[in-house]
């Protein structure tokens, strides 16, 4: 298959121009959006993905230096370019340990003796971060195959430049977790971390929802147990307007190849 150059729109998005850097397919019609003080944060589509194009992309990720997003809820913040794109160079003053420690204590200091209950069985005690998971199939093979599943929705592509698809969360300016934590950038940390433990994959974008592949997931409860624990800091809604605990939602955990997420 031929390589494109990029376009002259998707040019704007790299410091130096784009130089070098191809596609490996000619793109839907589209538009750069910027944030207010009129820097470029990232392209998108007009028209909804046509199958099989965010696959091709994220196979080219290396030679055209843009990760594929499907966008979901394209009316906001997409249209509406309510975007504060940030350095993705930031995420590497955090970690994943980090964040999850500082908003296990938090949380533990402000609430009621009986709400412990809910983080049962670590109670007031972080437990830290879970251990790897053993990888079933290739990262990218089941990122395909998520990307896949998830484009009969007819979700406009997004493209950000990003050295991988944890950086694509500060790279579009991506707020979708603000009522949680105010900036995404320890946030990114915390998928960066995942995409090395758990073989996940930033596939889709929404307004306040992320989903993500995951090639390594828990393949036991006491290991799914821990991991819930990391989600539950990441996104407290997913388990407490879910399964109601750590247990229960940990439940859904184990073997699962995909992790989705959503902030009220």
């Amino acid at each position: 298959m031929e390589d494109h150059q990029l376009t002259p729109e998707l040019r704007q998005l790299f410091a130096d121009g784009g130089k070098g850097r191809t596609l490996p397919a000619v793109l839907p019609e589209g538009e750069v959006l910027c944030s207010e003080d009129e820097r470029p944060a990232f392209w998108i589509s007009f028209d909804p993905s046509p199958p099989g194009l965010w696959s091709a992309m994220r196979a080219a990720h290396r030679r055209s230096g843009l990760w594929p997003l499907l966008l979901e809820e394209t009316h906001q913040p997409w249209s509406a370019a309510r975007v504060e794109p940030d350095d993705p160079a930031m995420i590497d003053h955090f970690t994943a340990e980090g964040f999850m420690a500082e908003v296990w204590q938090e949380w533990v200091a402000q609430a009621a003796p009986e709400a412990l209950a809910e983080l049962e069985p670590f109670g007031a005690l972080c437990p830290g971060l879970a251990e790897p998971g053993v990888p079933v199939a290739d990262p990218d093979v089941v990122a395909d195959w998520f990307a896949k599943s998830l484009e009969d929705r007819g979700m406009p592509l997004g493209l950000a430049v990003a050295g991988r698809g944890a950086d694509s969360l500060v790279a579009t300016g991506w707020q979708g977790a603000i009522h949680h934590n105010e900036w995404q950038v320890p946030m990114a940390a915390v998928v960066r971390s995942w995409e090395e433990r758990f073989g996940a994959r930033v596939v889709c974008l929404g307004f306040n929802t992320l989903d993500l592949s995951v090639a390594a997931p828990p393949a036991d409860l006491e290991h799914a147990l821990h991991v819930a624990a990391e989600h539950w800091t990441f996104c407290p809604d997913n388990v407490i307007q879910g399964a109601g605990d750590l247990r229960g939602y940990a439940e859904q955990l184990v073997g699962g190849h995909s992790w989705s997420f959503w902030w009220d």
